[in-house]
């Protein structure tokens, strides 16, 4: 387990989350080679789109693995211009983790969820390196990490 591993485990730990951190030997970067990692569907991930405003703050669109995020619907969600994708070296320094293995809590940032993500029973996200995912329900998500539920899908 690396270092991004460990300390996302141990924020799950701290928090009395009930969710599931697992390690691949093979790379869980995309959504399809997470698929296979997990021997699961590509319906029962999420992605972490990294964005940041004009103001230099960070916000993170959830929407399902299928879906691709709206920074226009994003920008009118929170009565701003469409914020811009961030840069890996952006998203390691505001997150705290490497792009790839971002998970959906336990840093700093305006968590936007779409309703579809809610609707999951299940779902995988980021688990703090590529090679790693947490397994855990949609209201953990949102619980850990107090996101506003509202449609950004495109």
């Amino acid at each position: 387990m690396n270092q991004f591993e460990s300390k996302l485990k141990g924020y799950i730990n701290r928090n009395n989350l009930d969710a599931e951190h697992l390690v691949f030997e093979e790379s869980c970067h995309s959504v399809e080679e997470a698929t296979k990692a997990a021997n699961s569907s590509p319906h029962d991930f999420v992605k972490n789109v990294c964005l940041i405003d004009d103001n230099g703050n960070l916000i993170v669109a959830i929407v399902k693995g299928t879906d691709r995020a709206s920074t226009k619907k994003i920008g009118n969600a929170l009565n701003i211009a469409p914020p811009r994708t961030a840069t890996p070296e952006e998203i390691l320094e505001k997150t705290g983790y490497p792009c790839g293995g971002v998970p959906s809590f336990g840093y700093p940032a305006q968590f936007l969820i779409d309703p579809r993500v809610m609707e999951m029973d299940v779902v995988f996200t980021g688990g703090g390196s590529p090679n790693s995912l947490v397994k855990t329900s949609p209201a953990t998500l949102q619980k850990a990490n107090k996101g506003l539920v509202t449609k950004i899908r495109k």
